[in-house]
């Protein structure tokens, strides 16, 4: 029964113009935000300090969202600029990295996560991304990474399992 509903919600690049309409400046509060709660540890203890003046992009490619941050004055922003590394994958795969249902190392050998840029600047990124520790990640936040990710992924095993 749940297969089958799965199957008739629409894939994420369908929904892409809803999500775009949001708009800029909101997209970078909640990403803002979002990463001031998830990384105030690293943050905190100059763990992150290699990001200083540094620019890391993420594309997420079905929903045609892009977004470069910079680490500045102690605070991740979401700037207008070139990236210098730019991590690219569909919604639902940077969603089970993020839940940590997915490994990293697994997504980007499979090429459903490719870097391009400054290899460096995104593997020093991801490592530290891979060695935070999850409780420290508030609760709420964690739930919603976890359900949205495995809600993707049945989706994606639904659309999959119909072709």
């Amino acid at each position: 029964m749940a297969h089958a509903l799965l199957r008739r919600l629409p894939p994420p690049r369908r929904i892409a113009p809803l999500l775009r309409a949001l708009p800029p400046p909101a997209q970078k509060r909640l990403l803002e935000r979002a990463m001031a709660k998830v990384l105030a540890g690293p943050m905190a203890d100059g763990t992150l300090d290699f990001m200083a003046g540094r620019r890391l992009g993420i594309e997420v490619d079905d929903l045609g969202l892009r977004w470069v941050v910079e680490l500045q004055d102690q605070r991740l922003l979401v700037v207008d600029a070139d990236a210098e590394a730019t991590v690219r994958g569909s919604a639902t795969d940077l969603l089970l990295l993020a839940g940590r249902l997915e490994d990293a190392d697994t997504l980007f050998f499979q090429r459903r996560l490719v870097l391009t840029g400054d290899v460096e600047l995104g593997l020093t990124a991801r490592n530290l991304l891979e060695r935070l520790p999850w409780e420290t990640v508030p609760l709420g936040l964690r739930i919603a990474l976890n359900r949205g990710a495995r809600f993707a992924r049945a989706a994606r095993s639904a659309h999959q399992a119909e072709t």
